[in-house]
């Protein structure tokens, strides 16, 4: 019983002995393939907002920071497998998500919109521009996307797999449009353009610097915008929920990038407006 008893009593206080982790290396992933959130460049290098954004948490976290790119739809089993240690790739930070993950707080929100091609049925798509919050108007976007139903019905749409976009789908439309997803946004941006789906779905970040690029200038935005609720808080920093040292150190350093205007003067630089959360 004294051996049994004093097992017990070091269990209890090993919490209290134990020395939190020092981080001096961490190994980000990307998809690199999410511009202008992240993107790989003809010489094979990475770039972006979030790249940029690495880069200056890591330096007010003093420590050493590799960047690397992994598939979109294997970011989360990865990470749990140890095989980095934290995930910057536009990953809203989702409750689906934070039953196997934890998240840093936000670093970026722009909401999901639609887009189209230019001169086609779905470019009038009403409510264009209008925001609509699932988390503070759930009704309101809710009669959104029934005004949309009979205009997109027998439609083709395309969606990243494992993204909020393709959950979007899925919670609201997935009864009258046929849905194809892709592994990456810039497939089914291919797509549109080549007439195989009719519209897709995707951050509105994404979707204003894709419309940009001459190989989709056939490409518009169209409809409504929607965020919040199971869409996430935006784009926040992807962690194990083992290592809450990490995520205090990121949640600092995204602190810190919010009050003196890094994330502003970066935002605005990569999407051409201030991705701030508020």
């Amino acid at each position: 019983m004294v051996a049994a008893l004093a097992v017990a009593a070091g269990v209890l206080s090993a919490p209290a002995n134990a020395e939190e982790k020092k981080w001096t290396k961490i190994t980000i992933a990307t998809e690199g393939a999410f511009p202008p959130y992240n993107l790989t460049k003809p010489d094979g290098t990475l770039d972006g907002y979030e790249i940029e954004l690495s880069k200056i948490l890591c330096a007010h976290m003093k420590v050493e920071c590799t960047v690397v790119p992994q598939a979109f739809d294997g970011l989360i089993p990865a990470l749990n497998a140890g095989k980095f240690d934290a995930i910057m790739a536009g990953m809203s930070a989702t409750e689906k998500r934070k039953e196997v993950i934890d998240f840093s707080i936000s670093y970026g929100s722009t909401g999901q919109a639609f887009a189209t091609i230019k001169g086609g049925e779905l470019e009038t798509l009403p409510m264009k521009g209008e925001l609509f919050s699932l988390a503070s108007n759930e009704a309101g976007a809710r009669k959104a996307v029934d005004e949309l139903k009979p205009l997109v019905e027998g439609k083709t749409i395309g969606v990243q797999t494992a993204s909020i976009a393709a959950r979007f789908i899925d919670e609201y439309l997935k009864d009258v449009v046929e849905v194809r997803e892709y592994k990456t946004t810039e497939q089914h941006d291919l797509d549109l353009v080549a007439g195989r789906v009719d519209f897709v779905m995707a951050s509105m970040g994404y979707l204003m610097t894709a419309v940009e690029k001459p190989a989709n200038s056939d490409m518009v935005i169209t409809g409504p915008r929607f965020q919040g609720g199971f869409l996430g808080a935006g784009s926040s920093v992807g962690l194990r929920k083992s290592d809450p040292e990490l995520k205090a150190l990121f949640d600092d350093a995204i602190k810190t990038a919010k009050a003196d205007g890094t994330i502003k003067r970066l935002s605005e630089k990569w999407f051409g407006f201030d991705l701030t959360p508020q």
